[in-house]
């Protein structure tokens, strides 16, 4: 688990350093606000951009991957993002239990409230519900220090209530995010996770691209990202996710690796 206090990541640290030596010129300098303004618009277009790359490590901690341990061990992670979904994800939790494999579900917390029983029914299987935001909002990495707290802190609320296991993992909508994300982190107790394989399954209707980018990124320690909320459907009309699993859980276990949930490669 995360510890509370927050540790500035180095950049940040020194995106603080660049505003106050900013100041000081201007005061020390008044003639030289252009360029202090430009250096602090400089900075801040790059904080935007490094928001923009979900798998960045430079605004904070973030697993791209499981630790060694998990990675040496043989594991792997699949995370499934955005339900759940009433129709989706009980056909998810179907094919899951077909290959006793037990993953991590990102749950946005407007719709556990929508759909408690089935919430409820993805941690009975032996799942684990973790952080996905309360609302999704496509405006998230917009949002300031209170607003993401506002966020962050009703889907805890909204989660825990339902499933009685508080989520130990966040992941940001889309995987955006700003520098104000991080200490809102370190104040939840939450880690920040991403994906090191993803195949896009809201957007690609083409089962075969999906499955072939996950099966790419199949390897000790990954951690592979699907949706049960959101999925495309492919030409037929049937969900991406369900095109795609059974054959990306048969080639875990063909190569002899094994699925765990974020919060067991913790330990």
């Amino acid at each position: 688990m995360r510890n509370s206090r927050w540790q500035p990541a180095p950049l940040i640290l020194a995106s603080i350093a660049l505003h106050l030596l900013a100041v000081i010129a201007v005061i020390a300098e008044p003639g030289r606000w252009r360029w202090a303004l430009g250096a602090v618009f400089a900075d801040h277009g790059l904080l935007m951009l490094l928001g923009l790359w979900p798998r960045s490590h430079w605004l904070g901690p973030n697993w791209t991957r499981l630790p060694a341990a998990a990675s040496a061990g043989n594991e792997l992670a699949l995370t499934i993002d955005d339900g759940p979904d009433p129709v989706v994800t009980p056909q998810v939790l179907d094919l899951l239990d077909r290959y006793a494999v037990r993953v991590s579900f990102f749950c946005v917390g407007e719709m556990a409230a929508r759909y408690p029983d089935l919430c409820r029914e993805i941690v009975r299987r032996g799942h684990a519900v973790e952080n996905h935001s309360q609302h999704h909002r496509h405006y998230f990495a917009l949002m300031g220090y209170s607003g993401l707290m506002r966020e962050l802190q009703a889907a805890q609320d909204t989660l825990t209530a339902i499933t009685g296991q508080r989520p130990l993992f966040f992941r940001a909508p889309a995987g955006l995010r700003n520098p104000f994300l991080d200490p809102v982190l370190a104040r939840l107790a939450l880690q920040l996770a991403s994906w090191s394989a993803r195949g896009f399954d809201t957007r690609i209707g083409d089962a075969a691209r999906v499955k072939n980018s996950l099966l790419r990124g199949l390897r000790p320690g990954a951690i592979l990202l699907l949706h049960d909320g959101n999925a495309a459907r492919t030409p037929e009309g049937i969900p991406v996710i369900l095109e795609v699993l059974p054959a990306v859980l048969a080639a875990a276990r063909a190569a002899d690796l094994r699925f765990v949930t974020l919060r067991q490669a913790l330990s």
